[in-house]
């Protein structure tokens, strides 16, 4: 199989690792209440962090943050860096609807960071303290992950990865879809901070 050939492939293997809703599995395991019945009924870090266990809620993080870099490095290890790239996307929608809960999945910042890691781990590192400065003053985790993944793309592209830039901007967009509801609310000075139970 040639590495043009593997390419879909690739996509598979990102969307199926993506896919996997550690947040829905982990709370599970820990007997709490079914994740998508609390909050914002999403599967991921923040809403996990609503049951009270900021272990679940770390553990989810790190998780879906993994699966995405997993899936970056076994395709990039596999047939190179495009193979990557198009891995990243899969597990990134695969994150967002996944097959296994009729497409309903998170929102997709974990494994954003865990994509960033595999691919450029600089764009990761500038993602998190945005993300940190951002949460620090509003308290607000969505308008946080917004405003590191709009800066991400544009910090790809200044430092001359125009690939990924496009990746990234793209991967963006899907984000902003994901947290079209959080928008809505922070519109309307409705949306939760970090911490509260709703």
């Amino acid at each position: 199989m040639g590495l043009e050939a593997f390419l879909p492939m690739a996509f598979v293997i990102g969307y199926l690792f993506g896919s996997i809703p550690f947040g829905l599995i982990l709370t599970r395991l820990a007997g709490t209440q079914d994740i998508r019945s609390i909050g914002s009924g999403s599967i991921g870090a923040t809403n996990v962090l609503r049951t009270g266990s900021k272990k679940l809620a770390a553990g989810t993080l790190l998780f879906d943050a993994l699966k995405g870099t997993a899936a970056v490095m076994i395709s990039g290890y596999i047939a190179g860096p495009n193979a990557a790239m198009v891995a990243g996307l899969g597990a990134f929608l695969g994150h967002l609807f996944p097959v296994w809960l009729k497409f309903r999945g998170g929102k997709g910042v974990a494994t954003y960071i865990g994509v960033l890691l595999g691919l450029f781990w600089p764009g990761m590192v500038v993602f998190c303290l945005l993300w940190v400065a951002t949460a620090f003053t509003t308290r607000y985790s969505s308008l946080s992950a917004l405003v590191a993944a709009f800066i991400t793309p544009i910090f790809l592209w200044w430092f001359g990865h125009l690939a990924l830039a496009a990746l990234f901007a793209v991967l963006t967009l899907l984000m902003f879809y994901a947290h079209r509801e959080n928008i809505k609310r922070l519109q309307a000075g409705r949306e939760s901070r970090i911490g509260e139970k709703a």
